[in-house]
């Protein structure tokens, strides 16, 4: 589904990311681990389109999206959280789920008033989405709950649940378990393993949770000093002693 090749970036004279290629198979969960600094997130950052790589290439579906802004990147299905929630905190938890889908006739201020019966037609049509996604994720009891209300696990699922609201493909999750009690991340893993099964849902996983990883991904690239060390399955990856030196020696890593 995506390739990355060769890709780049560069602060000044800090190269936070080089050279670095791997491929995400279509209906994987893949994971992309490595010790603090080694460039996940800025990799992250590209495919999303919040920075523009330096150099190389990001092949998403057989097109170069390298450099696209981040509604284009919205709009092709690739759909990224972070490890700290960005939720509408004042609105209600049914409410952050409306507002995704784009395009929708309300945002158009004369539609109210011309065209009535096809924003409230939408409206409805948004509302059995967001409806659907929380009894997905066994959250409707939170519907009329203000978002930032929640606990850090339950906002973790709902950023699954705005992901449920656009035409995804490809899901970005940026440390899902961070912040997370073992009750919650247990649904969350439960969650993701779902929506890959019965929605067809790609995923790429950022997380320190080794254990979750392990649970969750096949295969798991591991990155280091900006570029790829290795890809392979976790008992791989536990037994190579390069990946070894570089969580616990090796020297200054890339920011």
């Amino acid at each position: 589904m995506l390739s990355v090749e060769k890709l780049s970036k560069s602060f000044g004279g800090l190269q936070a990311v080089r050279d670095c290629s791997f491929t995400i198979e279509e209906g994987s969960i893949t994971g992309l681990i490595g010790p603090n600094g080694a460039g996940k997130t800025t990799t992250f950052n590209m495919i999303a389109g919040e920075m523009e790589p330096t150099a190389g290439r990001i092949i998403f579906q057989g097109e170069n999206i390298a450099g696209l802004p981040t509604h284009k990147m919205f709009h092709l299905g690739i759909v990224r959280t972070f490890q700290i929630p960005h939720e509408f905190a004042k609105m209600t938890v049914l409410e952050n789920l409306m507002v995704v889908p784009s395009a929708q006739p309300g945002e158009h201020i004369f539609n109210n008033w011309l065209k009535p019966g096809t924003v409230k037609a939408r409206e409805d049509e948004v509302r059995h989405m967001a409806e659907d996604a929380l009894e997905f994720l066994s959250i409707s009891h939170l519907r009329d709950e203000r978002a930032g209300n929640l606990s850090g696990g339950q906002k973790k699922l709902l950023e699954l649940g705005r992901t449920m609201m656009t035409d995804a493909k490809l899901v970005l999750l940026d440390e899902p378990g961070a912040g997370v009690n073992p009750t919650l991340l247990l649904k969350i893993r439960e969650m993701i393993t779902r929506l890959r099964e019965e929605r067809g849902y790609t995923f790429c996983v950022i997380e320190h949770d080794m254990d979750l990883i392990a649970a969750l991904c096949d295969p798991i690239i591991v990155l280091a000093e900006g570029t790829v060390l290795m890809q392979g399955t976790m008992d791989e990856v536990r037994s190579n002693p390069d990946v070894l030196d570089a969580y616990l020696g090796g020297g200054e890593e890339a920011a």
